[in-house]
């Protein structure tokens, strides 16, 4: 009664004057959902927000907070909330965030947050009465736990137990088939927006995703224009040629212009007149306890079938990899000649871990050989750049949406002449021609992807001291982090540090290269007290 009594003084505040504080809207918003509203919108999120919070939560309060402190809510942007309430019908619930029906339908196509995926799940727990869950339940049989068990929570339970998932509902479809065949149509409805959002990718919508095998161009048709012409001088192959090695490689970084070191702020969706603005840009969040993970794939042998050489000196890439990245917050996990099959387990892996929840950020380093666009397993067998990316998308990964995305690839991306001992090019069957550089960086949202060399050339590395390109990085992250340097700034040291490296005939050198689309500065959190190495 008092909480009835309170939602009316509210309410009737609110209708005279606009001067109700956000949380007390929310407080509004709490009065009016049930246990079952509460259970929808902890499903709802659960792709946000670590599953061992959301088990903890009792009311929607509990969920708002959690919200409010992963920075998926605020007074200035509140639509997630919005979306989260459209999706449960509560419309009348709308107007405390100051939007109606139409704005949400209106904004959903651009603004939407919570997966395809998960509204299908939410849709077809709607559609399970109980008659049809106890029949689906007893269908199951063993595999079910014999507990209580709402709709919602039998969907949860075949996700959980890798049933089902958004690319693989064979499972899910025979069992709708044969208890309620009329949710059959909901699932063919999924699967036809999901094409549909993979064939289609708007540039500036902020969750937008990968297109799985193919990849979109960071840089405009003249920016790739001035870059070609920049690098189209190929290394000095004579002291005679050395001048023209040399313009080569110095105009190679003129690259770090193109990158968009800055991105203007979004545009409330509350507010759909307003500009963007053009202030000062905004830094990532960095004030959880640990940053993030960071994974490092390092190939060192190669099985006899893929003719790839062993990589020595990749292991002490790896251990100063590991110790910067562990110095600066993260949890670091490293995997050693990684074949085929097992990258894609540790991308699935990653892609679904539930504690990018609780981080700041994410690191996949890979040390390995490469050709272009693409890097070796340690069985041979190749894979794209791309693909690598496309599982952290924001609609493959949703809990790193909005995080920085890091990826570090030391790896060659061409072909030349086999440099001498103790210098080893890390490509397969090196050949003295250079094809045409002509290499496209995947556009999606919050990445920074660093290339050991620039697509088309070769990739160095000491056969006992590591590489240039990951080495130099590493040296700059120590020294530069304690400046409080961002990220773009400490890459583009590393490009100047090896663009003026060579091997000891002074012929073969290297340009690192850099494609970033964050949308604001990263600086990483000077770690406390001494360095230990």
């Amino acid at each position: 009664m008092a909480m009835a009594s309170q939602d009316q003084w509210l309410s009737s505040s609110s209708d005279k004057n606009c001067k109700v504080n956000f949380r007390e809207r929310l407080l509004i918003i709490d009065s009016k959902l049930g246990g079952k509203d509460v259970e929808q919108l902890k499903f709802l999120c659960q792709d946000f927000v670590s599953h061992k919070k959301l088990e903890t939560s009792r009311s929607a309060l509990n969920i708002f907070d959690l919200l409010l402190a992963a920075e998926l809510l605020c007074e200035e942007d509140s639509f997630f909330l919005a979306e989260l309430l459209y999706t449960l019908n509560w419309m009348s619930l709308l107007k405390h965030l100051n939007y109606t029906k139409e704005q949400v339908e209106s904004l959903l196509p651009t603004q939407r947050r919570v997966s395809l995926f998960r509204n299908l799940l939410y849709e077809l727990s709607e559609g399970i009465d109980s008659e049809n869950l106890q029949s689906m339940i007893f269908l199951l049989g063993d595999s079910i736990p014999k507990i209580p068990m709402t709709s919602l929570g039998l969907l949860s339970h075949l996700e959980k137990q890798g049933k089902i998932d958004e690319d693989n509902l064979t499972f899910l479809e025979d069992l709708c088939k044969k208890i309620v065949p009329k949710l059959v149509e909901k699932i063919e409805k999924y699967k036809g927006e999901k094409a549909a959002q993979l064939a289609t990718l708007p540039v500036d919508k902020e969750t937008e995703s990968l297109h799985q095998g193919e990849e979109e161009q960071l840089f405009s048709r003249s920016d790739t224009t001035k870059l070609l012409g920049a690098l189209q001088e190929r290394p000095c192959q004579n002291e005679h040629a050395r001048s023209n090695g040399d313009r080569a490689t110095d105009g190679a970084l003129a690259l770090g212009s193109m990158i968009p070191a800055s991105a203007t702020r979004r545009a409330s969706p509350n507010t759909p007149n307003s500009e963007a603005s053009t202030e000062e840009v905004a830094v990532y969040g960095m004030n959880r306890k640990l940053r993030g993970h960071c994974v490092i794939i390092n190939n060192h042998t190669f099985t006899s079938a893929s003719s790839l050489d062993v990589r020595p000196g990749t292991h002490k890439d790896a251990e100063s990899l590991r110790r910067v990245f562990k110095w600066l917050g993260f949890t670091v996990c490293k995997h050693d000649d990684v074949t085929k099959g097992r990258m894609d387990e540790i991308l699935q892996e990653q892609k679904s871990h539930p504690d990018h929840a609780d981080w700041d950020c994410f690191v996949f380093c890979v040390l390995t050989h490469g050709k272009d666009r693409e890097v070796y397993c340690s069985d041979g067998v190749p894979i794209a750049i791309g693909k690598i990316l496309s599982h952290f998308t924001a609609n493959q990964c949703p809990r790193l949406a909005q995080k920085p995305k890091l990826f570090f690839i030391q790896a060659c991306q061409g072909k030349a002449i086999q440099p001498s001992v103790p210098i080893e090019a890390d490509a397969m069957n090196p050949e003295s021609t250079f094809p045409p550089l002509e290499y496209r960086i995947p556009i999606t949202v919050d990445f920074l992807l660093g290339l050991s060399t620039v697509p088309g050339y070769l990739s160095f590395r000491h056969m006992e001291e590591g590489s240039w390109y990951i080495q130099s990085l590493c040296k700059h992250l120590k020294t530069l982090v304690p400046r409080h340097e961002d990220i773009l700034s400490i890459l583009t040291a590393v490009n100047h540090d090896v663009s003026r490296k060579a091997d000891k005939s002074g012929l073969k050198k290297q340009m690192p290269q850099s494609a970033s689309t964050l949308t604001k500065k990263l600086v990483f959190p000077v770690p406390p007290g001494a360095l230990q190495w």
